[in-house]
């Protein structure tokens, strides 16, 4: 009750709330070039990602092989790696023998490792009638001709996988940006409105 009463006798000053209304009118202007902003930066990050998208591509191969190499090394590269080739179904950037950039899973006969010449286990096809993944199911696989690597493993690799799953979801990807942007317009047009409402208070005041 004692803040509502303090709030009337402030609302009670007309300098008051002109104060107020100046800050509230800043702060909409603000937040207009904020929204604004991003909303340039998107379109830019569009037209840049449509422009350079074989360099996109690059690197997210270059990305891909790097996190090959750290696997095993980083727990949280390993997730990230096993994530994305048990979702899209694919083994390496470009196939299954982009594992031999990485240390334990490489051909080499100097190789001591018992994953050599394997694949990790999130590049197995999945048998729907095991409830507990094998881990070792990649073991020696790349031995075999890739043929028969089929019935075992993805040999597909995420780069490809990726571009196929953005063209199939071209449309919702499409929606989602359409509507983030169609949200902003409407915030920006939503605070100028406010912006000329209140300056048309105070004009009047």
């Amino acid at each position: 009750m004692k803040a509502l009463g303090t709030l009337m006798v402030e609302l009670q000053s007309g300098h008051t709330v002109l104060e107020v209304c100046t800050d509230f009118m800043f702060f909409l202007l603000q937040f207009s070039v904020f929204l604004g902003l991003i909303f340039f930066l998107e379109l830019t990050a569009g037209i840049l990602a449509f422009v350079f998208k074989d360099w996109i591509k690059d690197q997210l191969n270059f990305f891909i092989n790097n996190n090959v190499k750290a696997y095993r090394d980083d727990i949280d590269l390993q997730n990230l790696i096993d994530f994305a080739q048990e979702y899209w179904s694919c083994c390496g950037a470009h196939g299954p023998n982009d594992w031999n950039l990485n240390i334990y899973f490489n051909c080499t006969d100097s190789n001591p490792s018992r994953e050599r010449c394997g694949v990790p286990f999130s590049c197995c096809v999945k048998d729907p009638a095991e409830d507990v993944p094998n881990t070792q199911c990649g073991y020696d696989v790349r031995l075999k001709l890739e043929l028969e690597q089929q019935s075992y493993i993805y040999t597909k690799g995420c780069v490809g996988q990726f571009e196929k799953w953005l063209q199939d979801n071209l449309i919702v990807v499409a929606g989602v940006f359409v509507a983030v942007a169609l949200l902003q317009i409407f915030g920006i047009c939503l605070a100028q409105n406010l912006v000329s409402d209140i300056k048309a208070v105070k004009a009047n005041w």
